[in-house]
């Protein structure tokens, strides 16, 4: 393969080989997770950076701008930090609308301002007519890491319990129905929000869960066969306990899309110790982010790097990372 595809930025496969292949040995990358964690004795910290070019710009739930505010604060509070700035750098296409600009930036500081965090620097350029597609968004993050937290596949172990905080797969297919002016009843709509909360009231539960991720592009499946082959476990996960949107699903089968691989953006999942798991799901439930949060599979220590689906009617299925492009252009 001599050129780059679509696929090499949807987060499965084929942008994981991108990362090992050119990017982890040429900068010299030992962790690819959702935040670099440095050490700045006495303090650690997570720092993050992100790129937002989804398509369409405005979306049932939320725009650009609030995704790509909300976005970076959830990189780094799945890394088991507290996001405190944020900097945003803006590529702007020449003839952009400024009535749709003023809208975009209100957007980012109203969900940054809802998220208790602050934008504190930025940069702006403009592309000629032609060379962009209306606008992008980079957006970078600093968080302090919690006192005792140590976010990492490596810490999972046999016996862990899968928590998914809530419903998979609305923003995805919301930016799909959006963007092929598909409707449906309940309407589709975006779970873009800000995890920063959540994760808080989870570390007041336990300090001892051992992995957390957004499960953006890629969706649930990527994320988890990411953690099984990290830790070098087995994920068995229940298709029956996945809560999974009426309108969700009635899209994906209508599209022949499989749910497990549909981005989200307002949701987390995480890998709890067995004796911490239920006080930690009791938690989440009470927090208006998590009501819909349940306990979806366990870890097994074999066989090595996989996870299994076991389906509603008994059988079980490999889960492989996304192949290819799913869905472009969502984040």
């Amino acid at each position: 393969m001599d050129r780059i595809l679509l696929g090499h930025g949807s987060g499965g496969s084929l942008m994981h080989d991108l990362i090992r292949q050119f990017l982890a040995p040429a900068f010299d990358l030992k962790d690819t997770g959702d935040s670099a964690i440095l050490n700045l004795n006495p303090h650690r910290i997570a720092f993050t950076t992100d790129s937002y070019v989804v398509s369409p710009l405005f979306f049932p739930g939320g725009n650009i701008g609030e995704l790509a505010v909300y976005g970076t604060i959830n990189d780094l509070s799945v890394s088991g930090a507290l996001p405190l700035f944020l900097t945003a750098g803006l590529i702007i296409e020449e003839g952009f609308p400024m009535d749709d600009l003023k809208r975009i930036i209100s957007s980012m500081a109203e969900a940054a301002r809802k998220a208790g965090v602050k934008i504190v620097a930025g940069d702006t350029k403009v592309v000629n007519r032609g060379k962009g597609d209306g606008i992008f968004i980079n957006t970078a993050g600093v968080g302090l890491l919690y006192e005792g937290i140590d976010i990492s596949a490596r810490n999972i172990s046999k016996g862990d319990l899968v928590i998914i905080s809530g419903e998979i797969g609305n923003h995805g297919m919301a930016i799909m129905a959006e963007r092929n002016g598909m409707s449906f009843d309940p309407p589709l709509k975006s779970d873009t929000a800000p995890l920063n909360d959540l994760v808080r009231s989870m570390f007041e539960a336990t300090r001892e869960i051992h992995f957390m991720r957004d499960p953006t592009r890629g969706g649930l499946a990527t994320t988890l066969k990411e953690a099984a082959i990290e830790s070098g476990l087995c994920i068995r996960i229940r298709e029956e306990a996945i809560p999974v949107p009426p309108q969700v699903m009635g899209a994906c089968e209508l599209l022949g899309l499989d749910p497990l691989y549909i981005a989200n953006e307002g949701i987390l999942v995480a890998i709890v110790g067995r004796k911490d798991a239920e006080k930690v799901l009791m938690r989440m439930r009470e927090h208006p982010l998590g009501r819909r949060s349940s306990i979806i599979g366990e870890v097994d220590d074999s066989p090595e790097g996989m996870v299994l689906l076991e389906t509603s009617i008994g059988g079980k299925r490999m889960i492989e990372m996304l192949q290819g492009e799913q869905l472009p252009r969502i984040c």
